[in-house]
């Protein structure tokens, strides 16, 4: 039994770190997770939006991390493992990648320190089968990934301060994004940036079968084939008494 107390420690740590919810959620998820085939998963969503302005996040710092755009899937750097279909899926619904790179004093190639995905009108979900429709003042911004080595630097923020730039020049005032509820870092990220809770989403998948349980509308969905899903419409501000100047 001397697995017990390590266990104990463990359960107590996710407990602090995540809630009782979402810790209970948690186990849940690696309980599917360890079935055979992999056929099984729970992903557990919070959906948030963040102001759109412009300005600096990096008060002038951060000058060796370039961010540009990268317009096809074939130019993208070595970075995140994602498979090719989704990458060039999101490009077929219209996404713009933003792609930081950091310059070497060495005179070396910049390496890839981090990227961002921003889509404009809807999202098709890439991890589980969902849509999310959006109102013209709003875009969704997906897959923020930086290096590990680069955590903790200004990556993150001048990728926000480039997409901020793009996207209030489109006249766009809010992004919305969703998060794992699993991944307590980004939800503070976001959280420092400004960004404020729009409801949750769990989705449990077995094989064919998916079943979805929101806060928001439509609440509920079951459906067991890929053009079955449930459609989440961001089309409103209910938030519009936090706005962005």
């Amino acid at each position: 039994m001397a697995w017990f107390p390590h266990l104990v420690r463990r359960i107590a740590a996710t407990v602090r770190q995540l809630g009782w919810i979402d810790a209970a959620w948690h186990a849940c998820a690696r309980l599917l997770q360890a079935i055979p085939g992999g056929r099984c998963a729970l992903h557990r969503y919070q959906f948030v939006a963040q102001p759109v302005a412009p300005g600096s996040l990096c008060r002038g710092r951060g000058r060796a991390i370039a961010v540009t755009p990268c317009l096809a899937a074939e130019a993208l750097p070595p970075g995140p493992e994602r498979p090719l279909p989704v990458l060039l899926d999101r490009y077929r619904q219209g996404a713009q990648c933003l792609v930081a790179r950091v310059d070497k004093a060495d005179d070396a190639a910049p390496s890839m320190a981090g990227w961002l995905w921003l889509l404009r009108g809807a999202c098709q979900e890439d991890e589980v089968r969902a849509r999310y429709v959006l109102a013209p003042q709003l875009s969704w911004d997906l897959d923020v990934w930086v290096h590990p080595d680069q955590r903790g630097a200004l990556v993150f923020a001048r990728l926000w301060e480039e997409a901020n730039a793009r996207l209030h020049a489109q006249g766009v005032r809010w992004s919305c994004s969703r998060i794992s509820r699993f991944n307590r870092g980004s939800l503070a990220a976001h959280a420092r940036l400004g960004a404020i809770s729009l409801g949750t989403a769990t989705f449990v998948r077995c094989g064919r079968w998916q079943w979805m349980l929101a806060s928001l509308p439509p609440y509920l969905h079951l459906s067991r084939h890929p053009a079955s899903f449930p459609s989440f419409r961001f089309d409103h501000l209910p938030w519009s008494r936090h706005a962005a100047t």
